[in-house]
């Protein structure tokens, strides 16, 4: 049915190239759908349904011609930028975890499934960027391709509760990771006697955060999203390189030993959620490509860069999830970086380049949600001025401050939602879209693809979550309200993330 859409030149409503119909029917252009005459009571809703996806549609891209929104204005980027925005985008402070997760998935477990991650995540990213530019309209929104799939109600339902989760909540976190970085930042190279809790620093990096919101777009973005990406590279290879120089510690062990097969199993599915919370980039995939200018097809280009993404997004995943897990074991801490203790200025330095990969990643994962906004306020006849812009992002900003600040074991959950959130978007919804536009022959090798990604996406969502939470719900809190600072002397401070910001 999709193939026959076209657009009248003489009305804004859309029509069926009837001679491409094999069904024998016919249609008649009613108040706003197509209804089908000699046909089924279901081919004559399908038939509404689908003139109503189309005309949202088309409604979506006069809307961003039309007006400046943070997503499409400023349509300038290149495959060179798309990569910038991908590395950033999917290589986040998630990677640091990978060799934990391999401590609860073994040598064979961990390479199978951060191989399959990857596999699959980019094929599931090929689909998605291939759907952008279809049937003559450009869906430069997630949600917009989820609407024209499954409607434009039930695919705002499918699509943006899940955007939201994984954005707001990637954005208390980045808040808690910054802060926390800056803590470490400080704990180092400050005075001894002076010190400050985790929210005074939250507090700091807040006050970035809100300056640097008031960027008015995605292709804006470029210079602090390639320092986000060039940091991301860099502790990524400060873990290689420190694990490869320090060696293996002693008594290294690769297996579960010490653990229950309660705690063996709820740790693998876990381990499951933290890889799909790896591979988050797919929420922003549209919106980065919605960026690149068209005619010609975006498609080519947009995947050079994506390709590029990717052999950085190995490097990074593969060695440090080998690396450290060579290095440690089973003994590996929840972040590699807490691991590591020498040589003590290169892995302080780290904690800068996770400061300055989180600043940048904040604003990437944010632009999305400025756009629903501005998208949302444009539609009901609203300006999306200046004045208006400063206003909602510095609310939004300051929202996931507050709650960075009020519930800084947000971070203890954030599996929970990784799993909840990230496995749907990332793995199942673009290949459950691609079978609804695309309709693939059965049995051939999209449509088994489809169908693998399909399942993993529900596997890891599933168990997964329900992993995240029964380790989250049984594991006791920490009540100090004081800890230990080391000295300079004594090294860098890498302590346990959980203890230092339950701690502040």
């Amino acid at each position: 049915m999709r193939g026959f859409w076209k657009s009248s030149m003489a009305s804004d409503q859309p029509v069926l190239d009837l001679e491409a119909s094999t069904s024998g029917n016919s249609f008649e252009v009613d108040g706003g759908g197509i209804y089908m005459n000699g046909g089924s009571d279901d081919g004559t809703q399908l038939a509404g349904r689908h003139a109503a996806t189309r005309e949202a549609a088309e409604y979506n891209n006069e809307l961003d011609e039309k007006f400046s929104l943070p997503g499409t204005s400023k349509r300038t980027s290149g495959w060179s930028s798309v990569a910038v925005h991908n590395v950033t985008a999917i290589v986040g402070a998630g990677v640091l975890g990978l060799p934990h997760s391999m401590g609860y998935l073994t040598w064979p477990g961990g390479a199978f499934v951060l191989a399959l991650s990857w596999v699959t995540s980019l094929y599931t990213l090929w689909q998605l960027c291939k759907m952008h530019e279809m049937d003559g309209l450009r869906f430069n929104r997630y949600h917009e391709l989820g609407q024209y799939a499954f409607g434009p109600k039930l695919g705002m339902w499918l699509v943006v509760p899940f955007q939201i989760i994984v954005m707001t909540g990637l954005g208390v976190v980045y808040m808690i990771t910054g802060g926390s970085s800056m803590l470490r930042v400080w704990q180092f190279y400050g005075p001894e006697d002076v010190s400050f809790g985790i929210s005074a620093w939250i507090l700091v990096f807040y006050g970035l955060q809100l300056f640097l919101s008031q960027v008015p777009n995605f292709n804006q973005l470029k210079i602090i999203s390639l320092a986000a990406a060039i940091t991301s590279v860099g502790y990524s290879t400060v873990a290689i390189g420190v694990t490869l120089k320090n060696g293996r510690v002693n008594n290294v062990a690769y297996n579960l030993d010490g653990h229950s097969v309660a705690d063996g199993i709820f740790g693998a599915f876990n381990a499951l959620g933290t890889i799909a919370f790896a591979y988050g980039g797919h929420n922003v995939v549209l919106e980065i490509q919605a960026t690149m200018p068209s005619p010609p097809s975006t498609f080519k280009p947009y995947m050079r860069g994506v390709y590029l993404a990717y052999v950085i997004v190995s490097y990074c995943y593969f060695g440090v999830a080998f690396c450290g897990y060579w290095a440690y074991g089973n003994q590996v801490q929840p972040n590699i970086l807490f691991s590591l203790e020498n040589p003590r200025g290169v892995v302080s330095l780290a904690a800068i380049m996770v400061l300055i990969h989180v600043t940048g990643s904040y604003q990437v994962y944010s632009m999305p949600i400025y756009d629903m906004i501005e998208t949302l306020l444009v539609r009901h006849g609203y300006s999306n001025g200046l004045l208006v812009r400063i206003l909602y992002r510095s609310v939004y900003t300051s929202l996931t401050a507050f709650i960075a600040i009020t519930l800084p074991f947000f971070i203890d959950i954030m599996g929970f939602i990784g799993a909840l959130a990230f496995g749907p978007t990332t793995f199942a919804l673009p290949a459950i879209i691609w079978l609804i536009l695309k309709e693939p022959r059965k049995g051939s090798w999209h449509w088994c693809a489809s169908y693998v990604c399909i399942v993993y996406g529900v596997v890891t969502t599933l168990f997964g979550s329900m992993a995240a939470y029964a380790q989250s719900s049984f594991q006791r809190p920490t009540t100090s309200s004081t800890r230990d600072v080391p000295s300079r002397k004594e090294g860098p401070c890498w302590l346990d993330f959980k203890s230092t910001v339950r701690g502040a």
